[in-house]
């Protein structure tokens, strides 16, 4: 029986080792993954920048050149003797600056097309991030802690060569790691109800004493019906 006991204990310890394993290494790349999001916000709040006074500099710009083509038009609408030559050369001149003011317009649209770009790229690395982060915590709340008041009730719980902690776990679906921790059970599972489940029925048995396969399907089922109720 100890022999099946220690075996049983040590493969359980062996998973929950290998989980910890698992979490600090999910944990590292968490810690590096934030280093890189922090760096590529840092850089997305410079283009930001940039591209604020790229876009202040075209409005000046613009600004400047529709005075100038506003001022151009009224001295062309003063003159009324001009040569073929002189308006050939107004005409272009005055071309050439619609064409510089087009192409500043056409400058800013690719700007706040670039700018929208980043912002939306910074949204999907922080949510990226959150949803990792999210399930290393719902791997981390996997065990429950169950305490004793004396490391004697350990021996009931196991029962007879392990019946009825193999019982136990048949009932609720979670694993029961009875180890050299003193007055004190691991409850292991994904499924925080099923823990609750097998703490409540844990404590029950305990405060009743009397803890044999039939007595623990009858609480367990008790306890369902009791959640459900709530």
């Amino acid at each position: 029986m100890r022999s099946n006991h220690e075996k049983e204990v040590f493969e359980k310890n062996k998973k929950i080792n290998d989980a910890e394993n698992r979490i600090r290494q999910k944990e590292q790349s968490i810690n590096q993954k934030e280093g890189n999001l922090d760096k590529h916000l840092k850089e997305n709040e410079t283009i930001k920048e940039n591209l604020n006074r790229q876009i202040e500099l075209v409005n000046i710009k613009r600004t400047e050149l529709e005075k100038h083509q506003e001022e151009h038009i009224r001295r062309l609408e003063k003159i009324a003797g001009l040569t073929a030559e002189e308006a050939k050369t107004q005409l272009v001149e005055s071309l050439k600056h619609e064409a510089q003011s087009k192409a500043l317009v056409i400058q800013q649209e690719i700007i706040e097309d670039a700018k929208q770009k980043a912002n939306k790229e910074a949204r999907k690395i922080i949510i990226q991030t959150i949803q990792r982060t999210a399930a290393e915590q719902a791997i981390e709340n996997s065990i429950t802690v169950f305490n004793l008041e004396s490391d004697e009730i350990k021996g009931q719980i196991i029962g007879r060569e392990g019946r009825n902690i193999r019982a136990i776990e048949a009932a609720t679906g979670v694993d029961l790691i009875v180890d050299d921790t003193p007055e004190a059970i691991v409850l292991s599972s994904f499924d925080p109800l099923r823990r609750e489940i097998a703490r409540l029925s844990l404590q029950r048995l305990v405060a009743d004493g009397r803890i044999h396969p039939a007595r623990i399907e009858e609480v367990v089922e008790k306890t369902k019906s009791k959640l459900k109720n709530r």
